[in-house]
């Protein structure tokens, strides 16, 4: 019988797994997919948000606030990919210059004005020298970084991982039952007993509730579309540039993202199905012209690729982090944003209530709070050339120049891979301009060779592939304005 077992692999799922890990417990981390990181984890903007950006005596304002905090030791530790660059909110007459009052003044209450500061014209263009000219007022954030979401998630759930937890991938759960004194959790692969149930299932949490009848809450999909650029658009933004927010979100924003592309959106539509991760002309084209005005020049036509994600949004209007009305059952849901910034400290609330709800968190002396780098650095000194023999310098994606070494470390960290995309998100081998077109059959072959898959069974997206999202053609995209 497990002490804990956790349904999500999200970065949410996947932060309590790694802080619960830390004590001397049994657990398991049960994700209905390939891979950790599927969802809404791996399709976000990657902002470490400021404390302004969520709302005085809301759980999403007081974790946002201690969550960013941590940020700089969890990437000491876990080496995922992270950096301080500052964010502006902009305004361009007096009423987004009242609207930007109200952010700093709801900052104040919830305690982080050191970190703000509203600038006029003069100081926005010493920042942002490309910024639009009509840009009037902005609240300046020094706090807010880009993180690499999904190898922040993947980071988490390997360390938890190496810490003991055990992560069951490809593992549906399809019922719950309370048993006396345990739960007996469904999936399809197998049953399970565990004493306590972490619910961080995103945007199926709601569902996965309601299997126990604690589902007092209901999710609301909330899709949001971005369009990605190389870096050599990346010179026009040196922080996050926000517009005011609105009803719906936080706005469109401009960014350069970890690695260095250039990056707009999202927009925020409202969605029946809750796995339509497609892309839309119309959608985009409103994320292009939105954009446009916070930077006026960048150009569509070396836009590479466009995605989507969407976030699981609650009825509440606040995070959900509570044990149930069914006891040892643990809601963590409604996680929007800024969801990838609380995560840790949600992380830390849980085994707050883990220990409340009874569970005895008795630390360990192993814990190893490390993990390496999967990713090299590669300066100008490099001299790794394709077909190398040396797999250290044999470059399998000439366009980010992943080595062989790379990939082969990916595959054996302790989460079983099995698809192309999984190497991509630990290596960034298939990223680049030509977006898989040279390194994807490469790849393929060194994930058959290292796990001993049948090459016609490694797929692009894993066993269970689905049909791949109706996205706009790149081409389309480059026709903007």
């Amino acid at each position: 019988m497990y002490d804990v077992a956790i349904i999500g692999a999200g970065v949410v799922g996947s932060a309590i797994a790694r802080e619960l890990s830390k004590y001397k417990l049994s657990i398991c981390l049960i994700e209905k997919e390939e891979d950790v990181t599927t969802g809404a984890s791996k399709a976000n903007s990657g902002i470490v948000h400021g404390g302004y950006s969520a709302k005085y005596g809301t759980l999403k304002g007081k974790l946002c606030v201690k969550g960013n905090a941590m940020y700089d030791q969890l990437q000491k530790e876990l080496n995922f990919g992270f950096r301080r660059t500052g964010a502006l909110v902009i305004g361009f007459d007096e009423t987004d210059r009242k609207t930007i009052q109200g952010l700093y003044d709801n900052a104040v209450k919830i305690g982080c004005e050191d970190d703000l500061e509203i600038i006029d014209r003069d100081k926005i263009k010493e920042l942002e020298p490309y910024i639009n000219d009509e840009v009037r007022v902005a609240l300046y954030s020094k706090s807010v970084g880009v993180a690499s979401p999904y190898e922040l998630t993947i980071a988490l759930a390997e360390n938890a991982a190496a810490n003991g937890v055990e992560v069951k991938l490809g593992n549906a759960v399809t019922a719950i039952e309370k048993k006396e004194g345990y739960f007996e959790v469904v999936t399809e692969e197998e049953k399970l007993k565990t004493k306590y149930v972490i619910n961080a299932a995103g945007l199926y949490s709601d569902l996965v509730a309601a299997m126990v009848g604690a589902n007092n809450f209901k999710i609301i999909p909330r899709r949001g579309q971005y369009v990605l650029f190389g870096r050599d658009q990346s010179y026009l933004v040196n922080s996050v540039i926000f517009q005011v927010p609105t009803e719906k979100g936080k706005g469109i924003l401009v960014t350069t993202t970890y690695h260095g592309n250039f990056m707009l959106g999202p927009n925020a539509e409202e969605m029946g199905p809750r796995d339509d991760v497609g892309t839309t002309v119309e959608s985009l084209q409103e994320v292009v012209e939105t954009a446009r005005l916070s930077i006026k020049d960048f150009d569509i036509k070396r836009a590479l690729t466009t995605f989507s994600g969407i976030r699981a949004t609650s009825d509440t209007n606040d995070f959900i982090i509570e044990e149930s009305n069914v006891k040892g059952f643990i809601n963590v849901a409604g996680i929007d944003s800024p969801g990838l910034t609380s995560s840790p400290a949600i992380a830390e609330m849980v085994a707050e209530i883990l220990q409340e709800a009874g569970l005895t968190l008795d630390e360990k002396e192993d814990f190893n709070p490390y993990r390496k780098s999967i990713i090299i650095p590669k300066d100008e000194s490099f001299d790794g050339e394709i077909d190398h023999e040396d797999p250290k310098k044999n470059i399998i994606c000439r366009c980010e120049r992943v080595t062989e070494a790379e990939i082969v470390d990916a595959i054996h960290r302790g989460i079983p891979i099995s698809s192309i995309d999984a190497v991509k998100r630990r290596t960034r081998a298939g990223m680049g301009t030509c977006q898989g077109n040279f390194c994807g059959r490469r790849v393929k072959a060194i994930i058959a060779r290292e796990t001993g898959i049948p090459i016609d069974e490694v797929t692009q997206r894993g066993k269970k592939e689905a049909s791949a999202p109706i996205r706009v053609a790149i081409k389309d995209i480059r026709k903007f304005k």
